[in-house]
């Protein structure tokens, strides 16, 4: 019987590298003959970071039904707990140990659990990557990823764009690099260009009553949808201020954002808030290379700014689990406007729903988008060329069914299938 460990975010946390990492663990589950164990962080991140990560919204329990055991034992500060953690891992006597890897600063911990792997145990490291190059760009970013994913003996990479920057990151490396998932046969690092696979966590429900609730809502008849955390890289207020001029020549549409801002989930009003937020901010002047801080970001207050509040609904919130699907499936669109983009949680849902997203040629979206099939891509940074696609979106609606067709070959058992081969 194969034993897996999927080391990362276990379902209690909020965020997409939780969703992930939990269906990833599902897909495994599903073949009776493998053994599946999520081992989870208690704490991902240094305790002086302003944000609740912790999921207290959903009620649903997304392992119900499934034999996967979860262990929440690494806490990023306490040292103690990394080795803690590699010991707990390496007793499983796992085949193999497919570490989640989404954010330089956890470099450190899962750097050293993963060392101590490699040399204790017999099990295949993996490192699913989920970006090389950070977003935030920190003077620190590629000491600490190159420190956190040097021990992987197989890396996963949804997009070329992240296999050519982990080339730039190991440049005396030689690189196996194939989509089926087959792995090096001589000193090369294998790396397996597979895709973010289409989450099946959220299912659409086909008694919901999308006009009752769209009037709850008070939405028009075009619902263009924003969804997730609202974070800078994602650029909603470059999409406010497109919708803003698609709502000056329309009054059929509605811009439905649904998450909460990212950097404003504690009370700011309590002491120990105000603590963290003072010392993140130092260590963010000391180490991002623009100096500029995004716990201020507030895209929000564009709202009433461009005088949207009647075409703007906000649900400034995490949305639980069990409202997740409600809000796709009264939507026409998902508008991504990144900035910068790693192959994204939200596409991926987007696509489960089979709706046509509406994204800026940037990062991976030109390898997932096809332009006039399953979405439109607009010029980055382009305020006119955002709300010419929304507006063509009004005017040429894509079928579903070329986004079902778009996405036919990213499902988990695929992409299962290829972390699983010898």
């Amino acid at each position: 019987m194969p034993i897996i460990v999927c080391f990362g975010p276990g379902p209690k946390f909020k965020g997409g590298i939780s969703n992930y990492n939990t269906s990833l663990a599902k897909t495994l589950d599903k073949n009776p003959e493998n053994e599946v164990h999520i081992v989870s962080w208690t704490n991902q991140y240094p305790s002086i970071i302003p944000r609740e990560f912790v999921d207290k919204s959903s009620r649903s329990d997304f392992l119900e039904g499934t034999r996967i055991q979860v262990k929440y034992i690494t806490n990023y500060n306490n040292p103690a707990s990394w080795r803690q953690t590699a010991k707990y891992i390496n007793s499983l006597n796992p085949d193999k140990v497919i570490f989640q890897w989404a954010i330089s600063i956890q470099g450190i911990p899962m750097g050293s659990i993963a060392k101590w792997l490699k040399k204790y145990s017999e099990a295949e490291i993996i490192f699913d990557l989920h970006f090389v190059v950070q977003k935030e760009g920190s003077t620190i970013d590629e000491r600490l990823t190159k420190k956190g994913i040097q021990h992987a003996e197989t890396y996963i990479a949804h997009a070329y764009k992240t296999v050519d920057e982990l080339k730039a990151l190991y440049p005396g490396r030689s690189f196996f690099v194939n989509e089926d998932g087959t792995r090096s046969e001589n000193d090369s690092t294998t790396v397996v260009k597979l895709f973010h696979p289409v989450y099946d966590l959220y299912q659409p429900d086909p008694d919901f009553d999308i006009e009752a609730f769209k009037k709850k809502l008070g939405l028009r008849q075009n619902v263009f949808l924003f969804f997730g955390f609202i974070r800078k890289y994602k650029g909603l207020h470059n999409a406010i201020r497109a919708f803003k001029k698609v709502a000056a020549q329309r009054d059929d549409v509605t811009f439905l954002i649904c998450g909460e801002e990212f950097w404003a989930t504690l009370d700011t009003s309590k002491l120990s808030t105000k603590i963290k937020r003072s010392l993140f901010s130092i260590a963010q002047k000391l180490f991002l290379k623009n100096k500029e801080s995004e716990q201020d970001y507030r895209p929000l207050q564009l709202v009433k700014e461009l005088d949207l509040e009647e075409s703007i609904v906000v649900k400034n919130e995490f949305i639980p689990n069990e409202d997740v699907h409600k809000y796709f499936q009264i939507a026409d669109c998902s508008v991504l406007y990144y900035l910068t983009a790693t192959p994204s949680g939200v596409e991926s849902l987007t696509y489960n729903f089979e709706l046509p997203i509406l994204a800026t040629n940037v990062g991976h979206f030109p390898e997932t988008i096809k332009d006039g099939f399953n979405g439109y891509l607009a010029e980055a940074e382009n305020i006119d060329s955002m709300a010419k696609q929304m507006l063509r979106f009004l005017d040429s609606p894509l079928p579903g069914e070329n986004v079902r067709k778009s996405a036919s070959k990213m499902s988990w058992d695929n992409y299962v299938s290829a972390i699983l081969k010898d």
